[in-house]
């Protein structure tokens, strides 16, 4: 049986020369669609056809999904109904960096973390550890930190969206300098800038290190990339941290929070850990195209790798696995927490 991408040529081509035919100005360029519910699907599913990173890596056979989804398409289906059918086709893609926005809605994938035990409890962690913002952490921009009473020092960062400048981070890191070793609590991130990934892990680091590759599209077919780029990592000109970290992570931490996880897991110093559950993933630089109707629609454009060239799309894996117990969350206890106090109280 031919590729349904074969067909769909073979009768642009033949439509084509019946228009040729007829007048040579009517003729159709493949790129362009017209703004009605065919047309509107023909160019979402070519976009991800050329321009997504994944197809090959995940074994997505897109022809197929065009051959299943197509005939759901009518030229008299609602906005709402087109909306959904297109959404639901995107989710195959199993990518929560693929949205499509309409002017009153957004899709999301985010089978990325569900299903998987949470390990976060914000009513735990504020009333147990963190206290309040007058009285029980500090905060300097999008850091809250604390010492606890145990001398370890504790980071909270909730989003990479927060913007982290250096003097932040050194008012942070000369008020946590006694510690005897540092929490870093990105669970529940999903991710944000690159900028501010790169600038927090650069603390942590004495020498400039390899952390991954990435790779760019350099044509329409599924395997058309350049060859592999390096990404390094520079230390800080500013104050660095020399002791143990531990990094909490969940199946939330996501994007940029995942690119952080992974830079600072391929410093290699001894000092870094992470701990609790595996990232959520979502390494594919994001792009944003657009439909005829004006719809937008976001996908992931540029596979990035660690530095052994594995693919970082599903998540990275704790150096320890760690899942809050039902115990200790009715104790108020924080299981993640603790094992990090544990690791980092040893000798």
């Amino acid at each position: 049986m031919k590729k349904v991408k074969t067909i769909r040529k073979a009768l642009a081509f033949l439509l084509c020369a019946v228009c040729c035919a007829a007048a040579l100005s009517g003729c159709i360029r493949e790129e362009d669609y017209n703004d009605d519910p065919v047309g509107n699907f023909e160019q979402l599913w070519k976009i991800i056809d050329e321009k997504y990173c994944f197809l090959d890596e995940k074994g997505i056979d897109w022809d197929s999904v065009y051959a299943a989804y197509r005939p759901y398409i009518t030229p008299g289906m609602t906005d709402e109904d087109l909306f959904d059918k297109l959404s639901e086709m995107l989710f195959v893609l199993k990518d929560g960096h693929v949205n499509l926005s309409s002017a009153s809605r957004t899709s999301y994938y985010d089978a990325w973390y569900e299903g998987y035990p949470w390990n976060y409890r914000e009513d735990i962690l504020y009333t147990n550890y963190l206290g309040s913002a007058s009285s029980g952490y500090r905060t300097s921009s999008g850091l809250k930190y604390k010492i606890f009473d145990n001398n370890i020092g504790y980071i909270r960062y909730e989003s990479f969206n927060d913007g982290v400048g250096d003097g932040n981070l050194d008012e942070v890191l000369v008020y946590l300098s006694t510690c005897n070793g540092l929490i870093i609590d990105v669970r529940d991130n999903g991710g944000g800038s690159l900028t501010y990934s790169e600038r927090i892990a650069a603390r942590f680091t004495n020498e400039k290190v390899l952390t991954g590759y990435i790779r760019h599209k350099t044509g329409t077919g599924h395997s058309d990339f350049s060859d592999p780029q390096p990404i390094y990592l520079e230390p800080s000109n500013s104050i660095r941290w020399q002791k143990k970290v531990v990094i909490l992570t969940n199946r939330r931490c996501y994007s940029a929070t995942n690119d952080f996880v992974n830079a600072m897991r391929g410093i290699e110093s001894g000092n870094i850990i992470q701990l609790g559950d595996q990232t959520g993933g979502g390494s594919g630089l994001p792009f944003t195209s657009e439909l005829p109707n004006g719809w937008s629609v976001r996908f992931s454009a540029s596979p990035h790798y660690d530095k052994h060239m594995n693919s970082l799309e599903n998540g990275i894996a704790p150096d320890v696995e760690v899942d809050m117990t039902e115990e200790d969350q009715q104790a108020g206890k924080d299981t993640l927490i603790e094992r990090a106090f544990e690791i980092l109280t040893e000798g």
